[in-house]
């Protein structure tokens, strides 16, 4: 009989990865959604801010507190890295700690009932079998590891290291090999994806590795994630714009856009050029662009709040993340003063998030009575009499679902890329209606 394994993996998508790479080191277990019938659990924890720290914790703990008395409780990824010392200290419960090097030895280590902790940072390339989740049509494709910039506010590169890039070679082999088993669609990511390969003196990786992936048979689709402000180029904006395969999809987090605030966090850019690189993104035929931003940073005036909200509000972004500021020890900002108080900044983020809703669903809005190249994903896990589908212009696991009603089309297959006509909003969730097949 196989032993069962209970697998999570929390923070970004960055991290699933590293947990699709686990599981093909441990593809002899059996999974299972219930961690009281599991051999073993393992947890890929995230590090980066208090909310997924805590995240992390109460996972851990509750896994522990639902497990077998002899399962084995695994905590991996960079909450683990980050604190290895503490951690190890304080929580008995956990059997083995493992941090953000050793993925690819995890069977090794369940086996010896090891804890280890890898000087290097691990990161996947074409040579490590991975078992895709969440997908038959899409994949996940790692860029680099680490992170050259030095944001005052991020302690990433504290315990990832510096960039380190794949080779376009290694990233070309694992699209091959992914598009052999029947991927199609690519999301390519890492900690500044618009920094590829310049720590091996290419200034412009992107815009090679589109010309690369272009030239792939069964490549129908692709787009890039966590692109860099200070790093992105305008001929990067206008090779995607040009791109057959790659979605005109900009996903680029500028943090705040008040100088001041920008020059305290360290960005290396000012607002006018952040400004500049977002008009020509939206200024793309069919652009969808995305941004994150902080609220409560060290320092922050109730006027940059506002110039802020302005310009989310004016910009109209598709879709925008809000981070709370969470204060990191180890960062410039840990030191910076005076600090918002916590009442403030939760009051910030609420009175911001409403400004996105709006333009969210007015970006959504824009899609009703138009048609779209869609993946009909399977049945939708909010209602169960409907279908799932994701505009192919969509980050997966992101940017949300359409919900289809209606098909004109009999005999459907689930991850097949259909014509789908949006035909209602209802708050921030689009129907729509199958029309047609495509190729």
């Amino acid at each position: 009989m196989n032993r069962k394994l209970h697998i999570v993996s929390l923070g970004c998508t960055k991290n699933l990865v590293d947990t699709e790479v686990m599981l093909g080191r441990l593809k002899r277990f059996e999974m299972t959604d219930a961690p009281e019938e599991a051999d073993v659990i393992i947890v890929n924890t995230c590090g980066f801010i208090d909310a997924a720290k805590e995240e992390s914790i109460r996972t851990v703990l509750d896994l522990h507190e639902a497990r077998r008395e002899d399962s084995v409780l695994v905590m991996a990824g960079c909450l683990s890295e980050r604190y290895k010392e503490q951690l190890q200290k304080e929580m008995p419960e956990i059997d083995i700690f493992t941090g953000v090097g050793d993925y690819d030895r995890i069977d090794e280590l369940i086996a010896k009932k090891q804890s280890r902790f890898s000087p290097h940072v691990f990161l996947a390339d074409e040579t490590h079998e991975r078992i895709v989740t969440g997908s038959t049509s899409h994949a996940y494709v790692k860029l680099a590891e680490g992170c050259n910039q030095t944001c005052s506010f991020c302690a990433i590169p504290g315990f990832k290291g510096r960039l380190h890039s794949r080779t376009l070679e290694s990233v070309v082999k694992e699209v091959r090999r992914l598009v052999g088993q029947g991927f199609y669609d690519f999301s390519f990511i890492s900690q500044d994806s618009s920094s590829y390969l310049r720590d091996m003196g290419e200034s412009e990786g992107l815009v090679r590795l589109i010309e690369a992936i272009e030239e792939i048979e069964g490549v129908k689709s692709a787009r890039i994630l966590y692109l860099y402000p200070s790093t992105t180029s305008f001929e990067l904006i206008d090779r995607i714009a040009a791109s057959p395969i790659f979605q005109n999809y900009f996903d680029m987090p500028i943090q705040h856009i008040d100088p001041q605030i920008l020059k305290r966090m360290k960005r290396g850019i000012g607002s006018e050029k952040i400004r500049e690189l977002l008009d020509a993104m939206r200024a793309v035929p069919g652009s969808f662009v995305r941004t994150s931003v902080i609220v409560g940073f060290p320092t922050e005036t109730e006027e940059a709040f506002e110039g802020l909200c302005d310009f989310i509000g004016a910009f109209g972004f598709d879709r925008v993340n809000i981070f709370e500021y969470s204060d990191e020890e180890g960062t410039d900002a840990y030191r910076l003063t005076p600090k918002i108080d916590p009442e403030t900044i939760r009051e910030r983020a609420e009175r911001l998030g409403a400004i996105v809703e709006r333009t969210t669903e007015a970006s959504l809005e824009r899609m009703v009575g138009q048609r779209a190249s869609m993946i009909v994903e399977g049945p939708s896990e909010e209602h169960e009499y409907l279908l799932s589908a994701r505009p192919l212009l969509w980050a997966p696991q992101i940017d949300g679902e359409v919900l289809i009603n209606d098909s004109e089309i009999e005999g459907l297959e689930f991850g097949r890329v259909y014509s789908v006509e949006v035909t209602e909003r209802v708050g921030t969730q689009l129907l729509g209606r199958i029309v047609d097949a495509r190729t």
